[in-house]
């Protein structure tokens, strides 16, 4: 049955059902997955999806009690699922209407570490005409609060955040001057945690500040991959964590992890590592097409199926630690379930479409120039001004977050008129990310057969379905994660 046929085509038949619109993917071998447009998902045999799309589908068999109950049709007996659909919609596309929560400031591009695969165009220490002035984070601080989000975040970044300090201190003390009392506001620093003090911690504990850091395994590995002068990264990343835990509690910090082909063949010991420092969970997180992992080449020495391989060992072991007793989660895995199982809508930018540049969060560049996301401003760094919205010393909120280059990005990466998006079951759990496929392809959409993201994506979400629906016991594991975000 042709998607392009009259609407009547898929209505009642000798008073039997009708069809609600719906999309279906191979799954494996003979099974396909339908999915409609909450997300709900449904496997199925070849022959029962024919059977179903054909309106011949018994009303008494069990299938057919589940499609009617995850709104794939309706029939004389109920239509109640047409309005459950638009709660659920309601539900999933709610995070639009607060626009944008997180808004990361660069205060600083210099850097101590030498990281090869590092996204961002560091500075030396001592350059410091790469700082972001006074001026300039007060007027992003202004821009921050013309957002109509309940629920702002501010988030340091570098370069080493650390390293211009002072300044965080200020944007803490503006932006808690600028609180209204309708809506929260919190902070986050992003450091490798090599200088991190006593007096900075004071601080962060005063304030309520969340620490984010880097760290990529062991030592030899940590090492490696995030080089420093005196070669002891690992051992201050290590003494870092360990004084944010004692001073501000275990649940203030938080790690992220690179994947490098020196990672491949360690899943298990990063993971360990990270329980040995009594981290709650880990983002397998592969490189990404951006600055000097480009540059040094470090984003071609690996590609989807060999991450794939160490993301599966990684999940599985981590998933035996679950059925232990011990409650440690994949994050990126944990996001993903969360769209599939539930109707909250999420705000992590790379899964969402409308895309989440500019909607989800932002980024003030330490010179003034305002980026569509994080990912953005390393293009730029590179040279590539695509992602660029305005400059917060010339533009006002209303310049900035309807420029061309947001709206523009947005619209034409729109997954659900994108080709090949359009008709994939698995559209409602992805996302658009018009930034990789424009680094990767020069293209907001692209080519989806030669997308990295877009493969990488589809064998997480066939692995995860196959995952809930074999075991019992694994999928009440994979549900908890989902309902504890």
């Amino acid at each position: 049955m042709s998607k392009f046929e009259d609407a009547s085509n898929f209505s009642s038949r000798n008073n039997q059902y009708s069809l609600l619109p719906f999309r279906f993917s191979k799954l494996r071998d003979d099974q396909y997955y339908l999915t409609n447009f909450v997300g709900e998902g449904v496997s199925c045999s070849r022959e029962e999806l024919f059977t179903f799309s054909n309106l011949e589908l018994d009303r008494n068999s069990a299938l057919y009690t589940k499609l009617r109950q995850k709104g794939f049709c309706v029939d004389d007996e109920s239509n109640v699922g047409l309005d459950l659909l638009g709660v659920k919609a309601a539900s999933r596309l709610s995070v639009l209407s607060e626009f944008t929560g997180l808004h990361m400031f660069v205060v600083t591009l210099r850097c101590e570490h030498s990281c090869p695969y590092c996204q961002v165009s560091r500075q030396n220490e001592d350059k410091g005409d790469f700082d972001m002035s006074e001026e300039t984070a007060y007027r992003s601080i202004d821009l921050v609060f013309q957002s109509p989000s309940r629920a702002l975040k501010i988030e340091f970044q570098g370069g080493e955040s650390l390293l211009n300090f002072e300044l965080i201190k200020k944007i803490v003390a503006r932006a808690k001057e600028k609180q209204e009392g309708w809506r929260s506001l919190s902070f986050v620093i992003a450091t490798n945690l090599a200088i991190i003090d006593n007096d900075m911690l004071s601080f962060c504990d005063e304030h309520g500040i969340d620490i984010s850091t880097s760290l990529d395994g062991p030592a030899a590995l940590h090492n490696k991959n995030r080089p420093r002068p005196g070669g002891n990264s690992h051992e201050l990343a290590e003494a870092g964590i360990r004084l944010v835990q004692s001073r501000l509690g275990r649940d203030k910090v938080s790690a992220l992890m690179t994947t490098t082909e020196e990672s491949l063949n360690q899943p298990t010991e990063i993971i360990d590592e990270y329980l040995r420092l009594g981290l709650g969970g880990i983002f397998l997180r592969p490189l990404s097409p951006y600055g000097f992992a480009v540059k040094t080449k470090l984003y071609s020495k690996y590609r989807v199926d060999r991450w794939f391989e160490f993301y599966k060992q990684g999940l599985d072991y981590i998933i035996d630690l679950n059925k232990a007793g011990m409650f440690f989660t994949e994050f990126y895995t944990q996001t993903i379930l969360r769209k599939m199982l539930t109707h909250t809508g999420t705000g992590y930018v790379d899964l969402m479409s409308p895309a989440g540049i500019g909607i989800a969060g932002v980024v003030y560049n330490y010179d003034g120039l305002v980026y569509a996301s994080d990912e953005g401003r390393m293009l730029a760094e590179s040279g590539d001004k695509t992602f660029v919205l305005g400059d917060v010393r010339k533009d006002s909120y209303e310049d900035i977050f309807t420029s061309d280059n947001l709206l523009t990005a947005i619209e034409e990466s729109f997954t659900k008129s994108a080709p090949i998006c359009d008709e994939c079951a698995f559209e409602e759990y992805c996302g658009a990310d018009p930034v990789y496929h424009h680094a990767t392809q020069k293209d907001f959409v692209g080519n989806k057969a030669l997308s990295e993201f877009c493969s990488r994506n589809m064998l997480i979400f066939k692995h995860l379905i196959n995952l809930l629906e074999k075991n019992d016991e694994v999928s009440r594991i994979l549900k908890r994660w989902a309902l504890s975000c």
